[in-house]
């Protein structure tokens, strides 16, 4: 791979999964049916249901479908870590998260890999940037979510709306120069740090707007820890802006 490579040019979609077999095929075979050199890697955590073997019996496994096999169920954000470094290793000029339950649509991967192209560093799937694009949640999931975004806006001063996106794009270089051992949340407080971190480097994210629609099969892995684990993961931040904005700290 050169320097020239553009990052759409060769991408690998990194999907995390704990018993994801109900949806998954539909997300490979959307996936997979998308133009261009496009590969997925599922990062499953012994997945009780079989998602694993279902992936090792895919007809493209170990060519387009590759499979990374953890233990046991060890969070969101090591699995993205773990994805991305197999991405580095295997020379792949972009790397994207994406969910394995549908409510992320493969249709969009191209939209997100066209902003890495046209110059952004992180593209980021936002449900907020064109009013509230979600389909089939709750009243609170969507209140819950929309207090998330304002409270991190608020406290970290991140020109984003929707900092808790788990729909995204990295150019290689991203992947290659950020300080992954600073961002150890493994919930969605993974992706608020990932965002706020990046930009800290100097990182340009682009927000590009999708329509998020609830999981279609299985159930959420929000959890009251989860939410806690962000609440805080905040407050740290805007600690450290604080911080960076008296002494110049980097």
């Amino acid at each position: 791979m050169s320097e020239g490579d553009a990052p759409g040019s060769r991408p690998l979609v990194v999907i995390p999964t704990y018993n994801e077999s109900a949806s998954l095929p539909s997300v490979l075979a959307a996936l997979l049916g998308l133009p261009g050199a496009l590969e997925v890697l599922v990062v499953d955590d012994n997945s009780p249901d079989g998602t694993g073997g279902l992936v090792r019996r895919h007809a493209e496994y170990g060519s387009r479908v590759h499979l990374l096999e953890r233990p046991a169920k060890l969070g969101l954000g090591s699995a993205y870590k773990d994805g991305f470094q197999w991405a580095l290793r295997g020379g792949y000029t972009a790397a994207l998260e994406m969910d394995a339950d549908l409510s992320h649509d493969p249709q969009d991967v191209p939209r997100l890999l066209a902003a890495l192209d046209g110059g952004a560093d992180i593209a980021v799937g936002s449900r907020y940037l064109q009013g509230i694009s979600v389909v089939h949640w709750p009243l609170w999931r969507l209140m819950l979510s929309l207090g998330a975004s304002l409270y991190t806006r608020l406290l970290t001063r991140m020109p984003m709306t929707d900092p808790t996106s788990g729909f995204k794009a990295f150019r290689r270089a991203v992947i290659e120069r950020l300080d992954w051992r600073r961002i150890t949340p493994e919930g969605y407080g993974f992706q608020i740090a990932v965002h706020f971190f990046a930009r800290r480097s100097g990182f340009r994210v682009r927000e590009v707007p999708i329509v998020f629609t609830e999981r279609r099969e299985g159930r959420s892995k929000l959890s009251f820890g989860i939410t806690i684990e962000a609440v805080l993961l905040v407050l740290r931040l805007s600690l450290l802006r604080l911080r960076d904005a008296v002494f110049g700290v980097r």
